[in-house]
């Protein structure tokens, strides 16, 4: 279990140092006037741009879940090495919050997110198609 949780810190340091970590990605953004130049009135540009703007912010929210996974992961392998119950308070209290805020920002496929709550008690739609919308 040591080596396997040495071998998830690692993973998570070189995920966070990377081209796809949380603060890389979300510091690679283009701007409006680079899809068709400044003060021009240009529809499908608009909306090309809109487009790869939520694209950027979804990756970037992705980047950013994932790096709490790993982070979670090593947590509960350490919990699993020493036990959960022996975890120091912030460590348990850290995995918890990770867990509870993946669980927030994870919608089914097929459903976009709604401020209103699904049949189960959670937020969606019940649109269906790719992504979401």
């Amino acid at each position: 279990m040591k080596t396997f949780r040495r071998r998830v810190n690692t993973l998570l340091t070189e995920f966070e140092g990377s081209a796809a970590g949380p603060g890389k990605v979300g510091s690679q953004k283009i701007s409006r006037a680079a899809f068709s130049g400044g003060g021009s009135s240009f529809p499908e540009a608009d909306g090309l741009y809109a487009e790869y703007d939520q694209v950027h912010e979804r990756l970037t929210s992705l980047s950013k879940m994932l790096g709490h996974q790993i982070e979670a992961m090593g947590i509960a392998v350490h919990g699993a090495d020493v036990g959960f119950d022996n975890l120091e308070d912030d460590l348990r209290q850290r995995f918890w919050a990770i867990q509870t805020k993946v669980d927030r920002e994870q919608v089914p496929a097929g459903r976009e997110r709604s401020s209103e709550p699904d049949e189960r008690g959670g937020h969606g739609s019940n649109k269906s198609g790719a992504g979401w919308s």
